[in-house]
């Protein structure tokens, strides 16, 4: 019983929640792992998983899944001598930020389908609010005012 308990909590004790059998998986991977350093050099992934007749495939995402998530804004070495962060290594290459740009999205859910066309038309479009109005079939006065309003939520759900 303490035994099934102890094998529990490591299960269970995972930053992210994973599947039972890929964390019985990772576990058998790294005994075997240790199995095979007494008998020679450090083995790879492939002998591992020729080891345990699975997939390296398999092997790889079940030591994956157990690893502590890293922040991708914490610094590491690139091998360079310059340290970056896993956001600025998987960067856009014209320097926009794909995070901003989840963040973005996730904010203007948050928005009704009036306001985020507003400011599609305003933003994306490059229209003025005058043109915005002619194209919603509304006046300048409720761009104006649809605008502050859609604004005011990105401002909120985005910091």
């Amino acid at each position: 019983m303490i035994v099934g308990e102890i094998r529990r909590y490591l299960r269970d004790s995972c930053a992210l929640k994973v599947g039972r059998s890929t964390k019985d998986l990772a576990y058998r991977a790294l005994t075997a792992k240790e199995e095979l350093k007494r008998s020679g050099s450090e083995p790879d992934n492939a002998a591992i998983a020729e080891y345990l007749g699975c997939s390296e495939k398999d092997v790889d995402e079940a030591l994956g899944a157990i690893s502590d998530p890293l922040s991708i804004y914490e610094p590491f070495s690139s091998g360079d001598g310059e340290d970056l962060t896993l956001s600025e290594r998987i960067a856009d290459p014209e320097g926009d930020s794909w995070i901003d740009g989840i963040a973005l999205k996730e904010a203007l859910r948050h928005c009704t389908k009036r306001e985020a066309e507003i400011l599609r038309i305003r933003y994306y479009n490059g229209k003025t609010q005058t043109e915005a109005a002619m194209q919603a079939g509304v006046s300048q006065a409720q761009i104006s005012r649809i605008e502050k309003s859609a604004l005011q939520k990105l401002r909120k759900y985005m910091t």
